[in-house]
């Protein structure tokens, strides 16, 4: 596998309606107690317009809802040769419930390690506004894939 071949492709965007039910959901399940993550009047006594997004939602909204695994089928490579390599996010304004979300990704850097037996390929994602463009946030992803051995004659 050529790793580098997959750099610039671009995956299909799609949008996100984000709800209460499923943010109040996702802080729940990652232990969070905060009244601010659960309680509408208090996230509005706190500044924010709805319930905010805890920092790592963007990860679970980061994946075609249409086709979970079009990102791997980007990239020639079947799920169970993948592992979650790496994520990061970087924030300009807060998701907050009743927000409507365009989801973009691309494949901006890819690499291979240990004589080719491993494949990195660097995701791009950008998160923003569907109705006024305005940036939420942007993601670093990056996808491992382990590549099958040559066997010998």
């Amino acid at each position: 596998m050529n790793a580098k071949e997959y750099v610039g492709r671009q995956l299909s965007s799609f949008t996100f309606d984000v709800e209460r039910s499923q943010l109040r959901l996702f802080a729940k399940a990652i232990g969070e107690t905060r009244n601010l993550y659960l309680d509408v009047d208090a996230a509005k006594a706190a500044g924010y317009r709805d319930l905010p997004a805890p920092p790592t939602f963007p990860f679970t909204i980061g994946m075609n809802p249409d086709d979970q695994f079009d990102m791997l089928k980007a990239i020639d490579v079947e799920l169970a040769r993948v592992l979650h390599g790496e994520q990061s996010f970087e924030y300009f304004i807060p998701i907050c419930a009743g927000d409507r979300v365009l989801v973009k990704r691309e494949i901006v850097d890819a690499y291979e390690k240990r004589g080719g037996a491993l494949s990195f390929f660097v995701i791009g994602l950008t998160y923003e506004d569907a109705r006024s463009a305005q940036p939420f946030c942007s993601a670093r992803q990056v996808v491992v894939a382990r590549n099958p051995v040559a066997k010998n004659a």
